[in-house]
């Protein structure tokens, strides 16, 4: 009984998964179908191809009837230029249906990967804090090639090989039936391995997808990380974790390559059983009169042109199994619902004085455990605004929901009287500048990353908000100056350095609103001197959060709201604060106990 619901239990899941493969070919086809004409023209030629494939074999087979068992010899050389002229002719028809193939290919390919980095675009932030960067690479680079591959060869081979089996049965049937059964007695044994095979290969094909996302997704975290690693000695721990896998993948990789590799071997034995019974059983029938040597010898080419057909579907099938395993992932990220369109009377804002209001703001990442609970506080236009308070109290929480990152499960967020979903999120964050503590350099100048907060920004303004931020000294002190060219993340200048240039990006923008996570925390304390009475420059007359850990930093600030277990417990000034004696001023006293009476 337990057996059999256990078969029951199988046989749902094949058919499920049976038809999860039928809706991704759908998927995929309907991607291709965009070059219908290109498409149509590449089919005839395959129609061509395997009419002419077949049409060879048959006109040898009755060359032997009409010239080599008669030893006639007139009209032979007639024979010989008909049969060049059919493979030279099969041979232009082949190389044109791949080369038009592979430019469908590649355009369809063209289309997937923009279509799959467009919607990387249109995602929620939430989507990407819960994924590792690597296997999302995985996703755009790994899979997507796969699927690639797959376009360039199969297709073409997948029809072909239809048409050719198809027309084959057609003409062996018509020259000998009896013969035709024989050669057909290996369809069953072929279908009975290949099921036994691809039941096997398809689900280790996603696991190998799967475990290659997992790996790239350590490889990318790896090497982002390795000053950490190095500095806490942790070598032997990520090797140790790479090893477990790069040892899953090894596994998964061998047997989906172990069980895909017994297909043409299969294929191998039946094409060579198949052409003994065709000469053994075709002997005995031209022995006895009922068919002619030239039709064996048909049959024996056919039997090629029948096995191979076969052999060539069953490694398709294998490599269309890996595609649709990346194809899945692929439509995976495509099936993610997007970030939620702006409403259609949605107002774009040009100019922003600054108010900001929370009022009774609720919010939960995991909707289990709230981040936010009923926050409430109004900030005029042009007032510094401190958040502060212990690690994972929903300082961060605040500026997400502010910048439409997140919206709140409760309550309204208000700018300047409008809600933030009353407003086109382009022109909400248009208006916004953000420097964090963790700076991310782009890939390019030093003139390109200031500008990338303004891109209309002229070469004169990056320089004068580079001075403003006080990086136009060290910039200048760089070989190339302003066109020194960067590497990914900055590497090559120094975390302060860095900060620098984020900070004057931000000030190129001329935000309305600016937010600070701890913008000076990584520079030294003349520089912090510096770059404050900058900073006092870029806030003025411009609404400004800023997110402190340390306390000194804030003291000049219009407001301090104090955030404890997701809420404001108090607010004002540093000084009411510290004469109310409540949990501002017992973090206060924690930092600078020394210098409280």
């Amino acid at each position: 009984m337990l057996k059999h619901r256990h078969n029951m239990i199988i046989l749902k899941e094949n058919k499920r998964t049976v038809k999860e493969n039928i809706q991704t070919l759908k998927r995929i086809w309907r991607f291709l179908s965009g070059q219908k004409g290109r498409l149509a023209v590449v089919i005839w030629m395959v129609m061509i191809s395997s009419c002419l494939s077949l049409l060879g074999p048959y006109v040898v087979g009755k060359a032997v009837d009409t010239y080599i068992v008669t030893k006639q010899t007139e009209g032979f050389v007639s024979l010989v230029a008909t049969l060049l002229f059919i493979y030279l002719a099969l041979s232009l028809s082949t190389f044109l249906q791949n080369y038009w193939m592979i430019g469908i290919a590649q355009k369809t390919i063209y289309s997937i990967r923009t279509q799959l980095f467009r919607q990387f675009h249109q995602l929620p932030i939430s989507f990407f804090d819960q994924r590792k960067s690597g296997e999302l690479m995985s996703r755009l680079t790994n899979d997507i090639e796969n699927m690639s591959q797959t376009f360039n060869s199969t297709v073409i081979q997948v029809i072909s090989s239809t048409l050719t089996l198809i027309g084959a049965i057609f003409v062996m049937l018509s020259l000998s039936p009896l013969l035709t059964a024989v050669t057909l007695l290996i369809v069953p044994m072929m279908f009975g391995g290949m099921r036994w095979i691809t039941n096997r290969t398809q689900k280790r094909f996603k696991e190998q997808q799967q475990n290659l996302g997992e790996l790239n997704g350590l490889i990318e975290e790896v090497i982002s990380g390795q000053k950490v690693i190095k500095l806490f000695s942790q070598e032997k721990t990520v090797i140790s974790q790479f090893l477990i896998k790069n040892e899953q993948l090894k596994q998964s990789g061998f047997w989906a390559q172990t069980y895909s590799g017994f297909i043409p071997k299969l294929m191998n034995v039946l094409n060579n059983l198949s052409f003994a019974l065709i000469a053994g059983v075709g002997g005995i029938f031209a022995f006895k009169g009922m068919i002619s040597i030239g039709v064996i010898v048909i049959f024996t080419e056919y039997a090629r042109q029948f096995t191979r057909p076969l052999n060539d579907l069953a490694n398709q099938w294998n490599t269309l199994l890996s595609a649709l395993a990346g194809a899945e992932r692929v439509f995976e990220i495509l099936d993610k619902e997007k970030e939620e369109d702006d409403e259609a009377e949605a107002l774009d804002l040009p100019v922003v004085r600054g108010e900001v209001e929370f009022r009774h703001v609720s919010f939960s990442y995991d909707k289990k455990q709230e981040a936010l609970r009923d926050v409430s506080f109004l900030t005029s236009p042009g007032e510094t605004v401190a958040l502060v308070g212990p690690t994972g109290v929903g300082k961060t929480t605040i500026i997400q929901l502010l910048m439409r990152f997140y919206d709140p499960d409760r309550g309204h967020i208000l700018i300047d009287g409008y809600d933030v979903r009353q407003i086109k999120r382009f022109s909400l964050r248009q208006h916004m500048a953000f420097v964090l503590q963790d700076v991310f350099l782009f890939q390019g100048t030093i003139l390109e990353n200031i500008r990338y907060g303004r891109l209309d920004a002229t070469d004169e303004e990056v320089i004068e908000a580079a001075k403003w931020a006080n990086a136009h000294s060290f910039i200048m002190k760089l070989p190339n100056g302003y066109d020194t060219v960067l590497q990914q993340d900055g590497s090559g200048i120094s975390q302060g350095q860095k900060q620098l240039l984020a900070i004057a990006r931000a000030m190129i923008a001329r935000p309305s609103i600016l937010i600070l996570d701890e913008a000076t925390s990584n520079i030294d304390t003349m520089t912090e001197l510096a770059i404050q009475e900058a900073l006092a420059r870029l806030m003025n007359n411009r609404t400004c959060f800023v997110i402190a850990h340390r306390l000194n930093t804030i003291q000049n600030a219009d407001r301090i709201l104090v955030l404890r277990e997701g809420t404001v417990v108090e607010q004002g000034t540093h000084a009411s604060l510290l004469k109310e004696k409540g949990f501002y001023y017992e973090l206060y006293h924690r930092q600078f106990k020394k210098e409280i009476i």
